[in-house]
């Protein structure tokens, strides 16, 4: 028979992890996992593709003020900006190569990006960037993992 245990995690999602008899026996308990928060389409011309993605999949697409990069509203968000639905994200899209990087990347929230890196480069992984500022809601930074993909990552500030 299997154990259901409800957690909340350090980001204060809720969520249940499964844990089989086996499991339980060993003595070993899981680490939390960094989850998928966001991705980024780059685009050559962002209003043209703000217009495709809203006519083709109903995204609700608006531009930061004064600055060159749009918000991809893409499942409905609870007040705090967090998506109702489990499993669903939102994005962004910004100018190729510019505000964006030259292909479709997956953000990954992590407690601590300068951790995150250093494990990354440990791994076979490079840096791709500095982590950078995002206003006042934390900080966001990129790597290249192992089979030359480019992902982000993301911190909270706060934490």
């Amino acid at each position: 028979m299997s154990h259901v245990l409800p957690i909340v995690s350090p980001r204060r999602l809720p969520f249940a992890l499964v844990l089989s008899p086996d499991f339980i026996s060993s003595g070993t308990m899981p680490s939390l996992m960094d989850s998928i928060v966001h991705f980024e389409i780059p685009a050559k011309d962002p209003k043209r593709a703000s217009a495709f993605y809203t006519k083709a999949f109903g995204w609700n697409v608006s531009q930061f003020p004064n600055f060159e990069y749009w918000s991809l509203v893409t499942t409905e968000s609870e007040k705090d900006g967090r998506p109702k639905s489990p499993g669903a994200i939102n994005g962004g899209m910004g100018k190729k190569g510019e505000m964006a990087p030259n292909n479709v990347t997956v953000t990954i929230s992590v407690p601590d990006i300068d951790a995150a890196l250093k494990n990354i480069s440990k791994l076979g992984g490079k840096e791709s960037g500095k982590k950078m500022p995002v206003g006042d809601m934390g900080w966001s930074a990129y790597f290249e993992d192992t089979e030359g993909n480019i992902m982000g990552l993301w911190q909270n500030k706060g934490m």
